[in-house]
């Protein structure tokens, strides 16, 4: 096989000969290009033959599970995976259509060790991208991301014999029976569904009917240009339109999933967003309420609320905060047999019973909705009322190159470690703990804090901030991470401020 290259251009002999793989594609637990500029069909296959070498060398059956989510060019970028697959010597299961905890959890249903899911997640048009695993329920971490560019950039991918392809009718079907089996509202829930015409729309509005749930479906049909907004939860264009569809139809709640339904997004009765860390904490007070002393993971970009909330604190409930990431949530997770992990971006982990260790949109929705009906008559918006309050910024992500970011990042940490070391104050206040496992995180004396960390999907940097003192002193917290940010020209414009 040819190594990849890196400098080809489309409309030419050596694009439709050579692979083209641009190293910027490996991320830290998954892949994502832009495609065709990034990566082509060639180069895809590329990454499927030293995927498949990898299985081999990890030890595993290579029995692969696989699937692509509805993009205009999906079908083909999957098929140009399994190519390589099959030239490694796996046995690819394909189910073809499907939301990436389908996939998940054909590892599972279809004895697959493996997984290769096609799917840019819910990155705009024009990226495609894999989310990778050889041990389930887990996914690619840094170490195996390497170890896998490494085979992949440097032509190591062996071809081997015994390759070979199944694919798997209506897998659909055996996704909703394990969903929803076993879960039934006592009252029929006004619900609406949003799922932004991206693969969510194949499964999400059918499971929550099956709940018992009364289900108003929103932008559910299957389009690839995604006609109205981009399907993500947090994009602050489908959060308004829930919001809308919430107060036009008078529903209890609106439930929002992202382009390939491994997210899950909640809007409110009275059409307000919750963030997804203040929802883990009415999860987590469910949870630990019907389980004593209940273990929790949080990511680093999370409330501090999971920390200091007196009912989490009554339940006897902990909690551990770590790395952003599916990945990493995913595998700490399931390495301290927590409940639960919960992430920022609307990711969330149930061990069993309730889940099976993965991220599940679904699964979440209907964790929302259970919580709901247990809730003895209160509506969404007064168990968001019931928690203490905080004032809490939107996930920003100012530009900055993908070569140049984690040294703006470690810059900024050791700036902030030489504060604390001084006792520099900030708006007044001593720092009085920073949370390094991602970034940085800077926590204030009364319970305000910052964060920075490197994006592990876009050329951007990510930033936070939370108070549960006031408004005044989380816009003085981002005020102090702007204004050192500021002093480095790699960091550009911000997709949003608050």
């Amino acid at each position: 096989m040819l190594k990849p290259r890196s400098d080809l251009q489309p409309n030419t002999y050596e694009f439709e000969t050579q692979p083209l793989v641009s190293p910027n594609g490996f991320r830290e637990y998954d892949a994502r290009w832009l495609f065709p500029k990034e990566i082509n069909l060639l180069g895809m296959q590329a990454l499927g033959l030293g995927l498949g070498t990898y299985f081999h060398e990890l030890g595993i059956k290579p029995r692969v599970a696989t699937g692509h989510d509805y993009r205009s060019y999906s079908q083909s970028v999957q098929q140009a995976l399994i190519l390589g697959l099959m030239n490694a010597g796996c046995e690819v299961v394909d189910v073809g259509l499907a939301t990436t905890p389908v996939c998940y959890f054909a590892q599972f249903a279809l004895d697959c060790p493996a997984v290769a899911m096609v799917t840019a997640s819910h990155n705009e048009n024009g990226w495609t991208g894999v989310k990778m695993g050889a041990q389930k329920p887990l996914t690619f971490g840094p170490d195996e991301m390497s170890r896998l560019k490494a085979i992949v950039l440097g032509g190591e991918g062996k071809p081997r014999g015994g390759g070979n392809y199944r694919r798997v009718k209506d897998f659909r079907e055996q996704y909703l029976e394990a969903a929803t089996g076993g879960h039934r509202l006592s009252r029929p829930i006004r619900v609406v569904a949003a799922c932004g015409n991206g693969t969510a729309g194949i499964v999400a509005p059918e499971a929550l009917k099956r709940t018992g749930a009364e289900v108003i479906e929103m932008d559910t049909t299957l389009d690839y240009t995604f006609p109205k907004y981009n399907p993500n939860p947090e994009d602050l264009h489908m959060l308004h339109a829930m919001a809308d569809a919430v107060r036009e139809h008078g529903a209890d709640l609106c439930l929002g999933f992202d382009g390939d339904g491994d997210r899950c997004g909640v809007v409110d009765d009275k059409g307000e967003e919750i963030f997804a860390d203040k929802v883990g904490v009415l999860l987590a007070r469910d949870l630990s309420s019907r389980q004593k002393g209940a273990k929790f993971v949080v990511d680093v970009k999370s409330t501090g609320l999971y920390e200091t909330d007196p009912v989490l604190k009554a339940n006897g409930a902990s909690v551990d905060y770590w790395k952003t990431g599916h990945s990493y949530i995913k595998r700490r997770t399931a390495e301290l047999g927590a409940v639960a992990g919960f992430e920022k971006s609307g990711h969330y982990f149930f061990n069993p019973p309730i889940g099976r260790g993965y991220d599940d949109g679904v699964v979440a929705a209907i964790a929302v909705l259970e919580m709901l009906d247990r809730a003895g008559g209160k509506t969404m918006s007064e168990l968001v009322a019931s928690l203490p309050k905080t004032w809490s910024s939107p996930t920003m992500a100012p530009y900055c190159p993908d070569e140049k970011k984690y040294a703006v990042v470690e810059a900024l940490t050791n700036e902030y470690a030489d504060a604390q070391r001084r006792g520099e104050k900030i708006f007044g206040q001593t720092i009085v703990h920073l949370i390094t496992v991602n970034g940085v995180r800077v926590v204030l004396e009364d319970g305000t804090w910052g964060l920075v960390r490197a994006s592990s999907n876009k050329p951007s940097l990510v930033v936070v901030v939370e108070s549960p003192a006031s408004e005044a002193n989380m816009r003085a917290m981002f005020a102090d991470l702007d204004g050192r940010l500021s002093k480095h020209s790699e960091v550009g414009e911000y997709d949003q401020k608050i």
